[in-house]
């Protein structure tokens, strides 16, 4: 779970949403060399830490706790769904697809609802919470994606099956992970642990990649395929 279980203090890889450009293949990288390493600090650290050898694993609060835990269980998820945004991303650069830049987005955004889920807010202090807040603003940007996908995209009368080509199959299986992603994280919003922004987050970003996998499709002049009653 190192993915997010990492104190803020020491990240030094955060991109700020207001950095992004278009052209996403540039060279420059987005995050410093010296990502890991505290101030005045140039040694290079292990990936591993044999802390959770024996099955436990650590809050940002500073718990132990199973690594089945339902904590556990949703970071998990969360992390897959970055992943598999990120592999959905890659087909779409291959095809030059302009919309990139949100799934870059959504990927950083993604890290930030780890730090929420990851700081339970029965064991957290209030640096804790203000480090870790997760905020309404992303969920009001997506759903204007998707309201603008939707306006060029022609009206949806059948059901569809995932497909369209490799970019818009890749973003619909990143939407099938998110839907886990969602269920995973809906007990523990409900239990008051985490911000219900974060499920509200999750919710549209399944819609939205439903949305941008059938425009990837249209734009690549591919055709989706329609379910049809096997006879």
């Amino acid at each position: 779970m190192t993915s997010f279980v990492i104190k803020p203090a020491l990240l030094r890889c955060v991109v700020r949403t207001s950095r992004f450009i278009g052209d996403h293949r540039t060279k420059k990288p987005l995050c410093s060399r010296r990502s890991y390493a505290t101030d005045g600090d140039n040694r290079v650290p292990k990936i591993y830490t044999k802390t959770g050898d024996k099955g436990f694993s650590s809050t940002f609060t500073g718990e132990r706790r199973p690594k089945e835990d339902h904590i556990f269980e949703a970071l998990g998820n969360t992390d897959e769904l970055s992943s598999a945004i990120g592999l959905a991303r890659e087909f779409c650069l291959d095809k030059g697809h302009m919309f990139t830049y949100q799934l870059d987005k959504i990927q950083c955004i993604l890290q930030d609802v780890g730090s929420n889920i990851a700081t339970p807010q029965s064991s957290a202090r209030e640096s804790h919470i203000k480090r870790t807040k997760f905020t309404a603003q992303p969920i009001a940007d997506m759903e204007t994606w998707i309201d603008t996908f939707t306006a060029e995209l022609p009206p949806l009368t059948n059901f569809i099956l995932p497909s369209g080509g490799k970019s818009s199959a890749a973003l619909h299986l990143a939407r099938t992970v998110c839907r886990r992603a969602e269920r995973s994280v809906a007990p523990i919003v409900r239990s008051g642990e985490a911000d219900p922004d974060v499920a509200k987050f999750l919710n549209r970003l399944s819609d939205y990649l439903f949305t941008v996998a059938r425009y990837a499709a249209m734009k690549e002049g591919n055709e989706e395929k329609i379910y049809k009653r096997p006879e």
